[in-house]
């Protein structure tokens, strides 16, 4: 992985946190995937990478169309948040798929809760209550022949507003947490197929795990 990638996003995590809760704006070369005033780029999630690749055209439309609506009964955005109500198993995801790419997210939590990002449709960098475990956020916690859990435990309290910087590179991520580095350079596997690689693109999923989690100023750069 291209270190000069690593240095300059410092800078980026830098400037998101001078700027607080007042980040509306993407940082210089990345795009808002979140806008803060409805769903647009968003969709409900529909099956797996596996599942849907054996869905016909008009299969998947349908699946579609009832994803989206699963969607709208239990995200909802307010204040500028994507806000999750706890009620389900619903993810909601990217209408655009990724390869390559760097991700900026900011997430909070109630006490209890436990949520990921999915990256390329794939489970995940966790989200969760570290009072629960004693093992921070940040982790790829599927995986299984991999680390798969974080370097230090540097969430913030629940209730307050925590920053991932995530960096996916063909099969390799780094996740970094409020600005420390928590996964350096691990391979994420293939929840879905074991005997396969990660696959090479895919939507950036927001999990919903029947826990309430709040979500703002998400935004991307493509690497590829």
């Amino acid at each position: 992985m291209d270190r000069r990638i690593l240095t300059g996003g410092l800078l980026v995590m830098m400037v998101l946190a001078l700027a607080g809760c007042s980040q509306t704006r993407p940082p210089k070369g990345f795009t808002a995937l979140f806008n803060g005033r409805d769903f647009t780029g968003w969709k409900g999630l529909v099956g797996n990478p596996e599942t849907r690749a054996k869905m016909t055209v008009e299969q998947l439309a349908e699946e579609q169309a009832k994803a989206d609506s699963l969607m709208r009964e239990n995200w909802l955005v307010r204040d500028g948040l994507l806000i999750y109500d706890g009620n389900g198993f619903d993810n909601i995801c990217t209408a655009e798929d990724y390869g390559d790419f760097e991700l900026l997210v900011e997430w909070k939590i109630d006490k209890g809760s436990d949520s990921g990002i999915y990256l390329r449709g794939t489970p995940q960098v966790q989200i969760w209550d570290p009072g629960n475990s004693d093992v921070g956020s940040g982790g790829l916690f599927n995986n299984k022949d991999h680390a798969d859990k974080p370097l230090k435990l540097v969430d913030n309290p629940v209730g307050e507003w925590n920053k991932f910087r995530i960096i996916m590179i063909g099969r390799w991520t780094n996740v970094y947490l409020n600005g420390e580095l928590v996964v350096d350079t691990t391979i994420m596997e293939n929840y879905w197929d074991r005997n396969k690689d990660i696959y090479e693109t895919g939507p950036i999923e927001l999990q919903a795990h029947n826990s309430k989690v709040y979500f703002r100023n998400i935004y991307s750069r493509k690497l590829n």
